[in-house]
């Protein structure tokens, strides 16, 4: 493991292989260890791969006090200037995937191309009485899970997480111990980041004025609102390709890692 100061945070990241720069993003509850089976099947063997804890997770510095989403795009930037890497590959996820886009709307310059799998913003779709009717569910149970995180109880508000948001009934004891360990640890990083409020939305017109090769992905057993919010970002970046994986949920890179390394590869091979 490696350490970096960026932006004010000392940040922890790992590096494999060789070629051009590939940042990846984690999302929300985890850490860099998340892209681990992606990078051995095989982003390894076709890029440089930088995987980094974002700020509270992992390895890297905790900050005290209320954290944003743009605190983690600059955070993003600063790595990416500081290892001296720009423009790099940038593939994130969830809420990774939202940093990504959000720093992209900021700073378009940072990026060669952008891979991202369903980012949560929700708020994008303010403007739909429909999806919002769709998403109450989704909401009541992001509502649920705050509330036992408050109680300080963050198994159980992971566990209610993973079952009724993330990754579906039954999920929470299919996964490893160490990946429930690790969403127990990150549980009260998560509420921070509820807790801003700007987490869900992203400017838009700063997206269309990014001319950057972007993916936009998304897995069929995930809940069908983030098509949605693709969607919408789709209409900001018309240069956007898509792709759905098939049986995959919301971390392909975890349960479809060898797909997902060579869908990746194909997309940055093709740009």
């Amino acid at each position: 493991m490696s350490q970096v100061n960026a932006n004010g945070v000392r940040l922890a990241y790992e590096s494999a292989g060789d070629g051009d720069p590939l940042v990846l993003v984690h999302g929300s509850w985890n850490d860099r260890a998340n892209w681990r089976l992606a990078i051995e099947a095989d982003l390894r063997g076709s890029f440089q791969v930088f995987a980094y804890d974002r700020r509270g997770h992992g390895g890297s510095e905790m900050v005290p006090g209320q954290g944003t989403r743009r605190q983690d795009e600059d955070d993003l930037a600063a790595l990416i200037d500081e290892l001296g890497i720009a423009p790099a590959h940038v593939a994130g996820n969830s809420f990774g995937a939202s940093i990504t886009l959000g720093l992209a709307a900021r700073r378009p310059e940072l990026f060669r191309s952008i891979v991202v799998h369903e980012p949560p913003l929700m708020g994008l779709m303010a403007d739909d009485p429909a999806f919002m009717a769709g998403l109450q569910p989704t909401m009541t149970s992001i509502d649920a899970v705050m509330d036992r995180l408050r109680k300080g109880e963050d198994e159980a508000g992971a566990r209610l997480f993973v079952e009724e948001i993330a990754l579906g009934p039954g999920m929470w004891d299919r996964l490893p111990a160490p990946m429930r360990e690790v969403f127990v640890a990150n549980a009260q990083t998560w509420l921070d980041e509820q807790l801003d409020p700007d987490w869900a939305v992203v400017d838009l017109d700063g997206l269309a004025a990014c001319t950057a090769p972007v993916l936009l992905s998304s897995g069929t057993q995930s809940p069908p609102w983030f098509t949605g919010v693709l969607d919408r970002v789709a209409t900001a970046m018309p240069q956007a390709q898509r792709q759905v994986f098939e049986g995959a949920g919301h971390i392909p890179q975890v349960t479809h890692p060898q797909e997902y390394a060579a869908v990746v590869t194909r997309f940055i091979g093709g740009t």
